[in-house]
């Protein structure tokens, strides 16, 4: 098991509506606030070689980073907002990459760590089929923020794959931090746990919680 590549994939909802109440910007910090503490997760897990991509979707779904990039080299250049909500678009893209080749024969389970706001706009389902037809991304552990009530949370749980699993809600810009430091750390320590089941939440995730005043916060 040794220095197996672990590859972390985001999916970030950049849809106009992220621009309402300064959204797209406090997730572009709570990634960027994230950064270090995946470095320490890697560090603290020597058997993982962390790789990290970002797919961003709107209308449509591109590459934000394109290349599988290790945890020391990974920086963060910021999302802006644009058009509708294709995530299906997402998942048909991050299929391609879930596949053997470009994935390595031989690694860790990835991480895939959707983030939304809204509701799907095209065929998300077929796009979710192709990702559950990948051996990788049948095996991936998958982490869902939903950022404000009018997420699709009904949606974000089938993503998920697993009905005792539940999104990680981000209220405000206080929560969302907290819940992009759980996906970005917890989940990458338990995929490079051999031993940890890749369709059961980590530990912390059943916990995770947020101060009293976050909660008062609910500006989303």
């Amino acid at each position: 098991m040794a220095n197996r590549p672990l590859h972390f994939l985001w999916l970030l909802d950049c849809s106009s509506s992220m621009s309402i109440n300064g959204k797209i910007g406090e997730l572009n910090f709570a990634i960027r606030e994230a950064i270090p503490e995946m470095q320490q997760a890697a560090q603290d897990n020597p058997s993982a070689a962390l790789m990290v991509r970002a797919i961003s979707f709107a209308t449509g779904a591109t590459w934000h980073i394109d290349e599988a990039t290790p945890v020391e080299q990974f920086s963060w250049t910021d999302l802006t907002t644009y058009g509708g909500t294709d995530m299906g678009a997402a998942f048909r893209l991050a299929a391609k990459a879930l596949q053997s080749p470009p994935m390595p024969d031989r690694a860790l389970r990835p991480v895939i760590a959707l983030v939304s706001d809204g509701q799907p706009m095209d065929d998300w389902r077929a796009g979710l089929r192709e990702i559950d037809a990948t051996p990788w991304g049948k095996r991936a552990m998958r982490v869902a923020v939903a950022i404000g009530e009018d997420a699709d949370k009904d949606m974000l749980k089938e993503f998920l794959g697993n009905p005792e699993l539940e999104p990680l809600q981000a209220r405000n810009p206080r929560q969302l931090v907290a819940a992009i430091r759980w996906a970005s750390t917890v989940a990458v320590k338990a995929a490079s746990t051999p031993k940890t089941d890749g369709n059961k939440q980590p530990p912390a995730a059943s916990t995770l919680s947020f101060d009293k005043q976050a909660d008062d916060e609910d500006v989303w």
